[in-house]
Parts: structure tokens; C-alpha cells; sequence
């Protein structure tokens, strides 16, 4: 929703001032970060069409605008000592814990990564996202660890989420997987689509079917016990892709019994939970164009099982 429709014809006197100054001079009652909400969320136009905060106006030009409408965060801001590999004016990076989901969803309330978000961000967080969603760009399931994007201007947020559309991010994810590849890199390029008798899980599917879903992997290294250590670079971000991209190889991920992983009798540990890390981002910042190359180290949990006392090759 949004307030109502304004038309503001430039008056006279006026030549090539940029959109965003222009409208916070004229109108005081919004603060130029209020228009910039406004062009970020597309609500200013120049002859029916959307333009940029620093488009040059003329005297004659029409400009129509609305205002987004605020709504109030209701979530409680909560410490949760979040790690954070990169951060600026713009954008966190943080190392999320397995065990956290990214943002509050149907059912019982519970603490979220964007809990953590709003304290470690002192609320200077995106606000495209909604109000459940504070600046959050994409996702990590809840078992995940590791490398996740959050936006703290919607500028910042709109740029994140363009990169994340064109795949112009490299990310890279470890896991440790039943079985022994006997090639050393591969490439799986099978649709991915909901399991439509059990909707918690997703599926590969034929071609024409579900949505694309694209995952390069290669081998890290092989183990004693009968798995190995694999670095998977997805270039689609489709629900469990990497899951269920691996278990349709025939290599489900340690820990992960939801699709298909049943214990190994000779694994150096029992995993606690599903064996997947984001491990690595690499991206032009949004804002300042400089090459972001982040790295998040392996957590304790898989320690024991790349001990290098174990490898085989």
C-alpha cells in the first residue's frame, strides 16, 4: 500500500536539477531519504515511466510520485553475537550458525537470523525485504552454516537483489557427502520442483518440468569411511538445491535424512545436523564497486571428519 498520488509540474527556472534534491526542496514535509524510498521502490515517474534519484529535471517536466508507506518493524531486536566477515554503511556479511532459520515463517514464533539482524544493525537495515524481512537478500536453510548477504539501505538492497537475479555472485558451498565420486569435478543441470505428496521436500524433475537448478562440483577430497568432501558452486538458488542435486547423484550430504543420508558405520563422528557450508562469496559491491572475495571457515562439527589423518588421496 501507499500514500495518495502526487503530480508536480517543475516550475519555471528550473534546469537539470537532480530528480531527488528537487523534490525534498520542494516538498519539506519528506526528507530526502523518504524520496529516495520512493525511487528505490519505483513510485517516481517522468511521463509514465520510473526514473533514477539523479535524473536531471527541467522546468515544464511532470513528475507523479507516491510515498511508500512505513510500517514499523514488530520484531524485537536479539543479541545472538552474530559474526560478521564483512561490513560497511551499506551491507553485512555474517557467518550464520547452523540452526537458525533466516526469518520468521507460518507456526510458532521463534528467534530468527533477522532478529539478530536488527541488534547487531542497531535497526539500520533495509526495509524492502517487509517487515518480516529486514534486509534480508536471499536465504540459508536452517541447517545451513555460513555466508549470508544483508542489505542496510534499500538502495544497497536493490543492487544485492539484481546481482543475485543476473548470477553475478560466485557462491560456493562445502559439503560432506556418502560416497566416493570417481570423477573429480562434475556438473548437474536438472530442474528442480516441489515433491508433490511431500511439500517439505523438493525433487528433480523432467526437462519442461519444475524451474532450471544448475550446481558445479568438485572434489576436495575422499575420507575413510566411505564419504567425501565436495565444493559445490550453484548457479541457480533453488529450495535444497545442492540436497537434492547431490542425492540424485547418489552422494546425500552427512546428516541430512531427509534426502536419503542413513548412517555410515565407520565415520570418525555422528553428524549433528545436515553437512552443508556456505564457504565462499565473491561479488562487486553494489555501491562502491570494490571485489568482495569472503571466506567462512569450516565449523567445529566438521572438524573430525576432514581430519587430514583420514584422507585417502
Amino acid at each position: 500500500m501507499s500514500n495518495r498520488i502526487t503530480e508536480f509540474v517543475v516550475p519555471e527556472g528550473t534546469n537539470k536539477i537532480r530528480a531527488d534534491k528537487l523534490l525534498a526542496d520542494s516538498f519539506p514535509e519528506h526528507s530526502r531519504s523518504d524520496f529516495h524510498r520512493a525511487f528505490d521502490a519505483l513510485l517516481v515517474r517522468l511521463e509514465g515511466q520510473p526514473i533514477s534519484k539523479n535524473r536531471k529535471i527541467s522546468q515544464g517536466d511532470v513528475l507523479v510520485f507516491e510515498m511508500p508507506e512505513i510500517q514499523e518493524c514488530n520484531m524485537d531486536p536479539v543479541d545472538l553475537n552474530l559474526s560478521a566477515v564483512y561490513e560497511d554503511e551499506y551491507l553485512v556479511v555474517i557467518d550464520k550458525p547452523a540452526g537458525l532459520i533466516t526469518h520468521p515463517g507460518a507456526g510458532a514464533p521463534e528467534t530468527t537470523l533477522a532478529h539478530g539482524l536488527l541488534f547487531h544493525c542497531k535497526g539500520e537495515l533495509s526495509g524492502i525485504g517487509g517487515v518480516e524481512r529486514p534486509g534480508i537478500v536471499h536465504r540459508l536453510d536452517r541447517d545451513t552454516s555460513g555466508l549470508i548477504v544483508a542489505a542496510k539501505t534499500d538502495v544497497a538492497h536493490r543492487q544485492l537483489g539484481e546481482l543475485f537475479h543476473s548470477r553475478s555472485l560466485v557462491k560456493e558451498y562445502l559439503a560432506v557427502a556418502k560416497g566416493r565420486p570417481e570423477l573429480i569435478s562434475g556438473s548437474i543441470r536438472k530442474p528442480i520442483e516441489r515433491n508433490p505428496t511431500q511439500r517439505h521436500k523438493m525433487r528433480v524433475c523432467q526437462e519442461g518440468h519444475g524451474r532450471e537448478a544448475h550446481t558445479d562440483w568438485k572434489l576436495e577430497g575422499l575420507y575413510q569411511g566411505g564419504y567425501s568432501l565436495l565444493r559445490c558452486r550453484i548457479h541457480t538458488g533453488r529450495t535444497h538445491q545442492i540436497r537434492v542435486h547431490l542425492r540424485s547423484l547418489g552422494f546425500p550430504i552427512l546428516g541430512d535424512v531427509v534426502y536419503g543420508y542413513r548412517a555410515l558405520p565407520f565415520l570418525p563422528a555422528v553428524p549433528s545436523r545436515v553437512m552443508l557450508h556456505s564457504a565462499h562469496l565473491a561479488f562487486e559491491h553494489p555501491i562502491t564497486g570494490e571485489s568482495l572475495d569472503l571466506n567462512a571457515p569450516l565449523p567445529e562439527v566438521f572438524e573430525p571428519f576432514v581430519d587430514a589423518s583420514l584422507r585417502l588421496d
